[in-house]
């Protein structure tokens, strides 16, 4: 069955609930844990939104468990529309894997669907929503494994949950980035003054958001004088990328989208759409600390503040001084993973040109340069993919479904992080190798939700599938 982003954004009008995805219905026993899609009201700069959220009864957000708990959750919609939640991160089996019409069908309004499988790999993972423009109206939520290690040192954890935010509806938002505006029209005509660089951010938000809150009124969190405390940082946004700005703060970053690498001192992480980062901080006595994340080519930043007892907590503005620069690849090239893949050739290398302009607002990622074919897999190969970005925009690229290491960046080899989700930067070449051990049709795609919705993602799809 071709899988086509129209019937993923539109609903998939025509094809079947009993041809796809997740088993409604099935037996819930006393082990599963509830949690529902449902609307909230946010207030950002004293205005109320409502937005969507992920909560369980007891009111949190999201879901917390321990490396070797079983991943039981009875998910229900309890929104006007179809919706359900892709397990970021996760390498659960592809019928569970939460994209509508590919791994199965949305929930309706009122209904629900039971998931089961191995809560793996243990680490920072989060949740979203993958049917239409959903996850920009906030629907997504922090899924955090919690692994042995972190459990034993007994280090306080805190959530650093971003977003981005408009009041806009997100199918203006997208209608308006595929109009051609009068001075497109000019450069088109070869009328123009000089040619127009892209903006580094798509979309202009008047608000990010750190655990729902701006900096007018930014969350406070009470840690120990002097302790460890473990931020698993997620970026939650539908097409910003931050640099995370750790202040007055020295950190220790222990893992990147959740897998381990080589411990790394860090005072700024850079952190691309739907990826992760954990740090490990101490907050000094009588101290009152920011964690800022800049938003990239923008003058304005969200955070939380890490209150040591007795601090007093200073005003931090919204805007910066100047503009974010764009997010890099520097730091990524100096990442090493803990256990990287064994050293084997790669059985198939598939190129994957990352395409498209902003006029008009096209964005593709064809395979073998055929636009459509997906991206193929036999089990247990070893499979390379080398991005190849030809586009002025940056594109955070994942595979659901698996996790992967870096390569090759630029041409450099380098046994980097592993990751699911991976920036390949403007005109940059960046090489990612898998071990295919996870049979199925699994979504692969940019992550800035526009870029997808306009047409930058396929599938990796393997033999005996589809």
């Amino acid at each position: 069955m071709q899988i086509s982003r129209r019937m993923l954004l539109a609903g998939g009008a025509g094809l079947t609930a009993g041809a796809l995805m997740a088993r409604p219905g099935m037996a819930a026993g006393p082990a599963a844990t509830p949690l529902k899609i449902d609307s909230r009201q946010i207030e950002v700069y004293g205005k109320p939104a409502t937005r969507y959220r992920v909560v369980q009864p007891s009111g949190t957000m999201g879901l917390t468990l321990d490396e070797g708990d079983a991943f039981y959750v009875r998910l229900s919609n309890g929104i006007a529309q179809p919706s359900g939640l892709h397990w970021h991160g996760m390498t659960e089996p592809w019928r569970q894997d939460g994209v509508p019409y590919l791994s199965g069908p949305p929930i309706q309004p009122g209904g629900s669907a039971d998931y089961l499988f191995a809560a793996i790999p243990p680490g920072t993972r989060w949740m979203h929503s993958h049917f239409g423009l959903q996850e920009q109206n906030l629907l997504g939520a922090p899924l955090i494994i919690r692994e042995r290690a972190a459990i034993d040192s007994g280090a306080q954890e805190v959530v650093l949950f971003l977003e981005d935010f408009a009041w806009e509806p997100p199918e203006e938002i997208y209608a308006n980035l595929r109009k051609i505006s009068p001075e497109q029209v000019a450069e088109l005509a070869g009328t123009a003054p000089k040619a127009m660089e892209p903006d580094l951010d798509d979309v202009t938000y008047p608000a990010f958001l750190a655990n729902e809150r701006t900096l007018e009124d930014p969350e406070v969190i009470d840690v120990e004088a002097g302790a460890e405390v473990r931020l698993r940082i997620i970026n939650a946004s539908a097409s910003t990328n931050y640099w995370i700005d750790l202040g007055a703060l020295q950190g220790t970053l222990v893992t990147v989208d959740g897998n381990p690498i080589e411990p790394l001192a860090v005072q700024r992480v850079p952190l691309a759409v739907a990826q992760r980062a954990d740090v490990v901080v101490r907050v000094p006595a009588g101290a009152a600390a920011p964690v800022l994340a800049l938003a990239e080519g923008r003058d304005m930043q969200a955070g939380i503040i890490l209150r040591a007892p007795g601090a007093s907590v200073a005003k931090v503005p919204v805007r910066t001084q100047a503009a974010t620069p764009r997010v890099t690849l520097e730091q990524e090239k100096t990442l090493r993973a803990s256990a990287p893949l064994p050293r084997r050739a790669p059985d198939r290398t598939v190129p994957v040109k990352l395409t498209g302009q902003m006029l008009g607002y096209n964005w593709q990622m064809p395979v073998h340069e055929l636009v459509g074919l997906p991206a193929q897999a036999t089990k247990d190969e070893r499979v390379e993919i080398v991005f190849e970005n030809t586009t002025m925009m940056s594109h955070p690229m994942h595979l659901h479904g698996h996790v992967f290491q870096v390569v090759e960046i630029d041409g450099e080899p380098v046994s980097g992080a592993i990751r699911d989700t991976v920036l390949v930067t403007p005109k940059s070449r960046v090489r990612i190798a898998f071990e295919a051990d996870n049979p199925g049709i699994w979504a692969f795609h940019c992550h800035n939700l526009y870029h997808l919705a306009s047409g930058m993602f396929t599938t990796l799809t393997y033999r005996g599938f589809g």
